[in-house]
């Protein structure tokens, strides 16, 4: 173990705008004084961070970019012709202004690089043929740096220069292999799994069956027969895709029924799509022409409603989960028929431009983790697999080079590890003792594609689940591809997801009957949508099980439970003011400021002080208040709230230690009400404040010790404010335990828990006025909430020291001088060296307009 701790200061980035001293500044026992702090401005906090629906052009001189080029983004309000002209300038004056060509929808992508600097751009409205120009809209300056990641695809022209022209085509991708797999099929592990479920699909009586009762069991049975077909050449399977065929042919579907809902459409599609595809050479003209026109009917509504749409609209669920992929793969096979040509290819086209634009995580996501929650991850798989593959092979480019992809093997493994729950947040996430095989079956297809190492031991760790997979199971009996196994020896202790607003921080990754994991969210996607109103919440879970962790069921989108039980931050791992929580939009955001990690602490800091902003006042969300029967009213939990500061520092003091501490600020005084929930009843010692539960079954139990700067009223209870709407064995009650402040102004928490295998004892804290002790630690955290936020934490045997607040630590035995006042700095071990790192707060990336 090597120490680095030198007279000098060398500037190293750690993280983001972290600075890495690998030494202190002074070299004898006396320090210098530091210069004056300059005062420190009040944090201004905007409306969002993020629009629903866009509201202001994209990119503007307050938005950082993600990737170079940024595509260039139109509220659709803002276009008033049919089609929009761009005009992009180094100079104010436009001067030398490169004028692209009228495009449809509200997007345009450059397919170049931009030089580091200042650009100019605009844009204008034309008619349809690109015609009668209207005025430049007003111009917009952007900021293009140096070290942006730069992620360039090819132009629309080159994707279709090369686009096939034959059928089947869907899986052109798989074309190189196809020869050796079907040469192979019947040894193949997979092989029993394809046939049995391409059995169930010959099996069926499609002229008995109320046909389009159930659109989603007809895509399934296309898809399982195209894949057997396509591997086996089994004429069985094709006869049964020309009767599924001509059982739609015969009863097409009515508006009605196509359109009951998006997910219908695009099923029925598919199902078509599938058989034109597969057996285009022999069917005849009439099935030809009768598959052709139902996708068309489906791409012409849905294209409609789509263009301008989507590339504002912060995520639609649906629409990239599934339709984008199914609606591009009929445009895929019609923009080169001579009928539908004309219609097809700006559609095409414009599925192609916005994946560049807005894919694959909503575009304003680098880290790899699914900012929609871990829950709804698997429902995007086959699209994030598919879409990319089939960009790749005919623009001959690689678009798994997109950085979210590059990190999505490690948010896998941190987020979601195999033989384990979940860590995240968001719906449907609290389902599940292990990964989904979906989950499974995409670190397989990225560590085939790549080569990642995160990915390929996740997937090496899953493989039975990922053998359960059918959607991807084409794609992985025609990639003969293998890769390593075994986690990166540097695998980190934390993770920090700045785009998305998580951390993830683990004892043991990679030995889940060892591993302590915290995930921790603060984020500016805010809640709505699959997300949950969770800011600066956090989950535990060890032996991947759950200690403490967000509480409910997910039963339905949006009934009572789920819009008071589950969704509303009553249900989380953070606090209410009043009695009151987040809203549900993106207004009710947060944000993860600091992170900082070693080998022996890991630590971040989230900011939620401007979360509790209000009532949700989305359409979408007021008209499911109202079908549910509640009021946002501050009895149920929604309103105003005068907090003005809520920061939240969480630390993990490896391998079982996790501290918190919480600085909690109003403008007039209020109720806090510290919340923590548990699958198991709370032990409850009041006088010292000690809260303990015990997983029997799995062997653990964890002690939790709460400090504060008032008295504490500390309650529990089983009950749901509203139960959910199926009870039973697999609906247990669960744990929901308050400590209580009542009228004060101000209050700070701090929060000490102790996880330890069963047979063991928890160390006792012992506490003298600010200074707590216990094992090897010692923590001194400023509970006055009067007086200056500080934390300091030491190690008895190490020279591990984190402090944060004003004054300037002893490291090692040397003054350390504070470079910010109440800046985070943690001297710990990486890579075999200790260092110091010092961070202020990180500004969260804002895609909406400037503020």
């Amino acid at each position: 173990m090597k120490k680095n701790f030198l007279p000098f200061r060398c500037y190293v980035p750690v993280l983001v705008l972290a600075v890495c001293w690998l030494g202190c500044p002074a070299c004898s026992d006396e320090a210098v004084e530091p210069e004056p702090s300059v005062p420190q401005p009040e944090t201004t906090y905007p409306d969002a961070y993020q629009d629903k629906e866009r509201t202001q052009p994209y990119p503007k001189t307050s938005n950082e970019l993600i990737v170079n080029p940024a595509p260039f983004l139109v509220p659709q309000a803002m276009k008033t012709g049919e089609r929009l002209q761009y005009a992009l300038s180094r100079t104010e004056d436009f001067e030398d202004a490169e004028i692209s060509e009228p495009q449809d929808g509200c997007m345009y992508n450059l397919h170049r690089a931009l030089d580091a600097g200042t650009w100019y751009w605009r844009f204008r409205s034309t008619d349809a043929e690109g015609a009668g120009p209207g005025a430049w809209s007003e111009t917009y300056a952007f900021e293009v740096k140096s070290e942006t990641p730069v992620f360039i695809t090819p132009p629309f022209e080159d994707f279709l220069e090369n686009a096939p022209r034959v059928h089947p085509r869907l899986y052109c991708f798989l074309n190189p292999y196809i020869h050796e797999a079907r040469q192979n099929v019947t040894s193949h592990p997979e092989y029993r799994q394809l046939t049995a479920r391409a059995s169930i699909a010959l099996e069926a009586d499609y002229g008995a069956m109320n046909l389009y009762a159930d659109a989603e069991t007809l895509r399934q049975h296309a898809t399982w027969l195209y894949h057997a077909y396509y591997l086996t050449q089994d004429e069985r399977y094709a006869d049964k895709l020309v009767e599924l065929l001509d059982a739609m042919l015969a009863l097409p579907p009515t508006d009605a029924q196509l359109f009951t809902d998006n997910f219908t459409t695009s099923a029925l599609t598919l199902a078509h799509a599938a058989v034109y595809d597969l057996l285009y050479g022999r069917l005849t003209a009439t099935q030809r022409s009768g598959a052709e026109e139902l996708m068309m009917r489906a791409l012409r509504h849905s294209y409609q409603e789509q263009c301008g749409v989507e590339e504002n609209h912060i995520f639609d669920n649906h629409f990239w989960q599934q339709n984008m992929r199914i609606l591009t793969q009929a445009a895929f096979l019609l923009y080169d028929k001579a009928e539908y040509a004309d219609e097809a290819l700006p559609i095409l086209k414009y599925y192609y431009e916005l994946w560049t634009a807005r894919a694959p995580a909503s575009g304003f996501n680098r880290d790899g983790i699914w900012h929609n929650g871990t829950g709804y991850f698997p429902a995007n798989v086959k699209t994030l697999a598919y879409m990319p593959a089939l960009f790749s092979y005919v623009a001959r480019f690689d678009f798994l080079q997109h950085p979210w992809y590059r990190n999505a093997g490690r948010a896998l493994a941190y987020t979601n590890p195999p033989d384990s729950k979940s860590t995240g947040f968001g719906d449907n996430s609290e389902n599940g003792d292990a990964p989904n095989r979906l989950t499974a079956a995409f670190a397989d297809y990225l560590a085939r594609e790549t080569g990642d190492a995160y990915a390929g031991w996740y997937a090496g760790e899953c493989q039975s689940l990922v053998r359960q997979d059918y959607e991807l199971r084409l794609y992985r009996m025609c990639s003969n591809r293998t890769y390593e196994s075994a986690l990166p020896e540097d695998a980190a202790k934390m993770v920090w997801y700045s785009d998305a607003g998580e951390v993830s921080m683990h004892s043991h990754l990679g030995d889940a009957g060892n591993d302590l994991a915290l995930s921790f969210r603060s984020s500016t996607f805010g809640s709505g949508s699959h997300t949950t109103a969770s800011q600066n919440a956090f989950n535990l879970l060890f032996k991947g099980h759950d200690v403490y962790r967000s509480t409910g069921y997910y039963q339905a989108f949006a009934d009572a439970h789920n819009l008071m039980s589950y969704r509303h931050t009553r249900a989380h791992n953070t606090i209410l003011v009043n009695g009151i929580g987040q809203p549900y939009s993106t207004e009710g955001y947060g944000s993860i400021v600091r992170a900082l990690g070693g080998n022996h602490i890991s630590y971040a800091l989230g900011d939620a002080s401007h979360a509790y902003c209000g009532i949700s006042d989305d359409p979408m969300w007021v008209n499911y208040f109202a079908q549910a029967g509640i009021t946002q009213t501050p009895d149920n939990g929604f309103g105003e709230t005068p907090l003005t500061r809520y920061r939240r520092h969480v630390l993990m003091l490896h391998p079982r230690t996790v501290l918190i501490y919480d600085e909690l600020e109003a403008s007039e005084p209020v109720r806090w009400d510290w919340l923590l929930h548990s699958p198991v009843r709370f032990d409850i010692n009041e006088a010292e404040q000690v809260l303990s539960t015990a997983d029997e079954a799995d062997g653990f139990y964890a002690v939790t010790q709460l400090f504060g700067s008032s008295e504490m009223d500390i309650t529990q209870t089983d009950q749901f404010a509203v139960p959910p709407a199926t009870g039973g064995a697999e609906y247990p009650n669960q744990w929901h335990l308050t400590a209580s402040t009542d009228n004060q102004p101000a209050t700070r928490y701090l929060t000490l828990i102790q996880v330890c295998e069963a047979g063991e004892s928890p160390y006792i804290i012992r506490r003298d006025g600010d200074t707590f002790t216990w094992g090897d630690w010692t923590v001194e955290a400023c509970l006055n909430a009067s007086g200056s936020p500080r934390l300091v934490v030491r190690h008895r045997t190490e020279p591990v020291v984190f402090s944060y607040g004003e004054e300037s630590p002893v490291i090692d035995g040397v003054p350390y001088l504070r470079q910010e006042a109440s800046s985070s700095l943690l001297y710990d071990e990486t890579d075999g060296e200790y260092q110091v790192m010092e961070m202020t707060d990180r500004a969260p990336i804002a895609t909406r307009k400037g503020f």
